[in-house]
């Protein structure tokens, strides 16, 4: 321990290593003597066993993989049970209510310069990151049973080493620690976009897997990403691309190349830090692994996402299977958005299989299909009606005479920045039950 704070992962954060990881060995040095020195052999087999916890040193007092488990600093088996904190770094339209043209984070943005003018929208989207996600919820997350936190990034909190995001993110990494909640870091907005929709904020279509700038942009992302959190041992992971290639058609043409960058992704990682799980999500939404052949990293978890299906083991089979073809970690990295029901036969279905799992999303506006939820701020009907309106300048005399007036614009963002306080929110105690967590009281 830290003579100075007493904490394990204090020592790991700052590079200590244990005096045994620093052994130097020299197998044919030592094989030499052990044959021709009878009495050296249990010092052989001694030094032998050192080496050996030498070479697994890189991950003590990290979670990493172990065959098709996934274990904790000690070696003991994690199961996961976690949630997702979206809405938080990349808002999601419709966990506003808004209508089509709003729902990436940049056509979000946009909506906001509209109704309350640029400046003004800038400092709302600024204390909105402030706001939304606290210490109190990382302590209500950990009383729920919770034990594990996916937190869904855009590349452009996080484009230098200086990036608002890295402040962020630490933050939450330190409440985190205090209540031993593992942070998995999910790059759900890539440059240039790998899906084409709203979820990457991208310019419907999948640029990075066209843009070598985009790829280069990428790999650098996360190896400043990998680089920052190497010796943070309650970071569990990274997941390196959220949900590429939708199902559609005319987009399948990129499946080929989705396990071909992974590869240069993970590579970038192992550069600056070889403590952290990978996590690689299929084609078609996390859905499709048969764009990966054999795992080609030693501390790899595969994840998938499944929404709207039925609960039962059909569902999952083919990733099961997966797990025991190649003996590794699966993980279902979001699933939810439906009623109480389904999520507690899912779940059941999950945990029988030993199933790690993290679902989608922790708190979302007037919703029950969250761990929590808050109220719609004043004068939010009409700014969900502008939004369902035709977008462009091409309509503006339209879209003026529809808007509410700037002080009542205004006056929305103000509320819906009192509504999401944590003190104002309110707790879904059937859909955490369903979850098989405990719904605190506020």
């Amino acid at each position: 321990m830290s003579p100075t704070t007493g904490d394990p992962s204090t020592e790991l954060r700052a590079g200590y290593r244990a005096p045994r990881a620093e052994v130097r060995c020299d197998a044919r040095v030592y094989t030499s003597l052990a044959m021709t020195n009878g009495n050296f052999r249990a010092f052989f087999l001694l030094i032998s066993c050192m080496c050996l916890a030498g070479g697994v040193a890189a991950q003590s007092g990290f979670v990493h993989t172990s065959g098709a488990d996934l274990v904790d600093g000690q070696g003991k088996t994690l199961m996961l049970r976690g949630t997702n904190v979206g809405n938080w770094l990349e808002p999601e339209g419709y966990m506003f209510h808004l209508g089509d043209t709003a729902q990436s984070p940049r056509e979000i943005e946009e909506l906001s310069y509209e109704l309350i003018g640029s400046e003004k929208a800038d400092a709302f989207w600024k204390q909105w990151r402030e706001s939304y996600i606290t210490e109190a919820d990382i302590d209500r997350i950990k009383a729920m049973g919770f034990n594990s936190v996916r937190v869904p990034i855009h590349w452009k909190l996080f484009d230098s080493e200086n990036a608002d995001g890295f402040r962020l993110l630490d933050r939450l990494v330190e409440w985190a620690r205090k209540d031993h909640i593992y942070v998995i870091i999910d790059l759900h907005c890539a440059p240039r976009g790998q899906t084409g929709t709203n979820i990457d904020d991208s310019y419907g279509y999948p640029w990075l897997f066209l843009s070598p700038e985009a790829q280069q942009h990428t790999i650098a992302l996360w190896r400043g990403i990998a680089a920052h959190y190497a010796k943070e041992p309650m970071v569990l992971g990274y997941d390196l691309l959220n949900e590429p290639i939708p199902h559609f058609a005319q987009l399948q043409r990129f499946n080929p190349d989705l396990e071909p960058l992974y590869r240069r992704l993970v590579a970038a990682v192992r550069e600056v830090d070889k403590n952290h799980v990978v996590i690689l999500g299929g084609a078609q939404w996390d859905s499709n692994f048969k764009v990966f052949g054999k795992p080609f990293d030693s501390n790899v978890m595969y994840t998938f996402h499944k929404y709207w299906t039925a609960t039962d083991a059909s569902v999952i089979r083919e990733y099961l299977d997966f797990r025991d073809k190649y003996k590794v970690p699966i993980w279902l990295g979001e699933s939810g958005e439906n009623k109480d029901e389904w999520v507690a036969a899912f779940v059941k279905t999950l945990e029988d299989n030993h199933v790690g799992w993290c679902f989608w999303p922790y708190k979302k506006m007037d919703a029950p299909s969250s761990e929590v939820t808050f109220e719609r701020p004043a004068h939010w009907e009409a700014i969900i009606a502008l939004s369902k309106m035709q977008g462009g300048t091409g309509n503006a005399e339209k879209r003026i005479a529809a808007r509410p007036s700037p002080e009542d614009a205004q006056a929305a963002f103000d509320d819906l920045l009192e509504k999401i306080k944590f003190s104002n929110e309110k707790l879904n105690a059937g859909y955490v039950q369903a979850l098989g967590l405990k719904a605190m009281t506020q």
